[in-house]
């Protein structure tokens, strides 16, 4: 088994339940126990033009291979109606492997640690409720690091209902 961290995201169709359902079909993957989940957080869009997020992130132990995951993940959006019309357009969930145990992945599909977490507060603050605070990413960074570079702006955190 090892700790995956899953970055969960949504800005159409009622993104809180959009969260709420990926967290539940997080938890039927086989050989996956979910951990835990992040409170919610809202931000503004990373392009203007576009409703607001609702992020989160849940911890997975797993004994799945990462493209195995990714493959689940990808189903678990699709099911969601998750439509790939636009590179960083709205959508209905997203769901991206910020950490795979201490792997580093460098696939065509897939690149962990997530090559821009370290730019997005709605990533590394969720993040940081989940992980020890002495986490060390597969590259060496640490949590701590990431958070003291990227502030806590533009956040706002709220509880699902």
């Amino acid at each position: 088994m090892e700790r995956i961290y899953i970055g969960l995201g949504s800005n159409l169709a009622a993104p809180d339940q959009q969260l709420r359902s990926a967290i539940e079909a997080l938890a039927l993957l086989p050989c996956t126990t979910l951990v835990g989940v992040s409170a919610f957080y809202q931000s503004d869009s990373l392009l203007p033009g576009q409703p607001r997020y609702t992020n989160a992130v849940a911890a997975l132990d797993s004994d799945l291979a990462p493209l195995a995951l990714l493959d689940a993940l990808q189903a678990i959006e699709n099911d969601q109606g998750r439509e790939r019309l636009e590179r960083w357009g709205p959508r209905t969930l997203d769901l991206d492997i910020l950490l795979f145990g201490d792997r580093l992945i460098d696939e065509p599909r897939l690149k962990v640690p997530h090559y821009q977490m370290h730019l997005r507060p709605f990533v590394l603050y969720p993040l940081a409720e989940l992980a020890p605070s002495t986490l060390q990413l597969s590259d060496g960074r640490q949590l701590s690091d990431l958070l003291a570079a990227c502030p806590f702006v533009g956040l706002e955190r709220i509880l699902p209902d």
